[in-house]
């Protein structure tokens, strides 16, 4: 590679980096816009979480045993092929060409064999996931939320690994001085198609297919963060920093658990709150980690498919909940940093998230046990009912009911506690009677 090679490199190279950069700063700005929250005890089995469902995919695998290991290859494929950019970087700055093989000997050409295979199990993957969503007509991929820039934006990347991964082979298959020497199992079987071409002609072929395939994995990773996709970076995150309680535990609010420790305990002050909030009105009232989930949304639709109240005809989608919810992050991180405007009409999250939707989830957790990346969608729609509720009186009126007699009668029915035991009364006349019948 001759020196203005090298300096154009250098320069698209800093490029690339600096607005993935860019990106990566303006997520990070957003997520920390959530409320402070503790997710750093049981390191182990963070660690463990970690490993079983981000790398070993162990969601997916138990439930869709072929999809799960197609998703496998394609993980696989991303972190581990992406070792050869390193060379490839190496290569562009320094102008050298397969640094990495007279140090490594036979394990590069064994690396580079490795990679080749898994490559291919990625094309091949990638072919499939693109015939099951677009020929299939799988009802999960037909849902209003995708219709538009999320279906589209699920087609181009499953283009883009594979013209990535073909442009990996093609570079392999056409450096001739390369295959004369190495045995590579994929790329081998394209290289009669550069063997009888000139020199100059092959070589050509195999600095077109570099520049292709350096530039590609830029535009990639400078797309990403705009796309569904960017799950394949924060799924480790998002899997590590999972709440380990039990999904059933429901947590205190603590201006309420304060109200209720004063009632019990006259000498207790509760600590005064300016501003106090119930429940969750706007993203900034939710915490980092339901916004880490929210980027971190796959919009696979595994948590909408298996939710009773959207299976039932209900208008709740749990995906539409994440979905809705790094919108209006992303819309409000933009009127922070100034490069939006604040709209003429006030907004809030539940301006994208409706009543009917909230009050239509039946806490089953479904869609919180079914997620591959371990998102809650359920805190996020009990929290903004809880607010609908307690800030806003908007609950229906069987609620209301069922409100004030809990807290009249200890239960949600309208008897008096003096009263609860009246049902056995008519069981002990029926007993007394069924003695004297015998």
């Amino acid at each position: 590679m001759d020196f203005i090679a090298q300096i154009v490199f250098i320069i698209v190279l800093g490029v690339g980096v600096y607005f993935f950069y860019k990106s990566i700063s303006r997520i990070r700005r957003n997520i920390q816009i959530g409320k402070d929250i503790d997710l750093t005890d049981n390191k182990p089995q963070r660690w463990k979480n970690m490993l079983r469902f981000a790398v070993g995919q162990g969601k997916m695998t138990k439930i869709k045993p072929i999809a799960g290991i197609l998703h496998i290859f394609v993980y696989l494929g991303f972190v581990l092929i992406n070792i050869e950019v390193a060379e490839i970087i190496i290569d562009g700055i320094a102008g050298t060409h397969r640094v990495f093989r007279p140090v490594l000997g036979g394990l590069y050409d064994f690396s580079i064999g490795f990679f080749e295979i898994l490559g291919l199990l990625v094309i091949i993957s990638c072919i499939i996931f693109l015939f099951r969503r677009n020929a299939m007509k799988i009802y999960r991929f037909q849902s209003p939320e995708l219709k538009g820039w999320p279906f589209f934006d699920a087609n181009v990347i499953l283009v883009v690994e594979i013209v990535l991964m073909t442009a990996l082979l093609v570079m392999n298959a056409a450096d001739r001085h390369f295959q004369q020497d190495a045995n590579m199992p994929v790329s081998g079987f394209i290289y009669p198609l550069f063997q009888n071409m000139s020199e100059s002609t092959a070589y050509m072929w195999m600095q077109a297919a570099w520049w292709f395939h350096f530039a590609g994995i830029l535009w990639f990773l400078n797309y990403v963060p705009y796309s569904k996709h960017l799950h394949i970076i924060l799924a480790f995150p998002n899997t590590y920093f999972t709440n380990l309680n039990p999904k059933a535990k429901f947590q205190n609010n603590p201006l309420v658990a304060n109200e209720v420790k004063a009632m019990m305990d006259p000498s207790f002050t509760p600590p005064a709150v300016e501003n106090p909030r119930f429940g969750v009105k706007d993203v900034e009232d939710l915490t980092w980690k339901n916004l880490l989930d929210a980027y971190s949304c796959t919009e696979c639709g595994r948590c909408t498919s298996v939710c009773p109240a959207n299976t039932t005809g209900k208008l709740l989608s749990p995906r539409k909940v994440m979905m809705d919810t790094r919108d209006r992050l992303e819309e409000v991180g933009k009127i922070r940093a100034g490069a939006m405007p604040e709209p003429a009409e006030p907004k809030d999250l539940h301006t994208y998230i409706t009543r009917e939707e909230l009050l239509a989830c039946t806490t089953c957790n479904a869609c919180v046990e079914v997620c591959p990346v371990n998102i809650n969608p359920m805190e996020i729609i009990v929290n903004m009912r809880q607010y609908l509720v307690m800030e806003q009186s908007n609950a229906p009126q069987e609620w209301n009911m069922m409100f004030s007699n809990i807290e009249n009668n200890g239960a949600p029915w309208q008897f008096a506690q003096s009263e609860r035991g009246n049902w056995a009364l008519d069981l002990e006349k029926e007993s007394n009677k069924e003695e004297n019948q015998i």
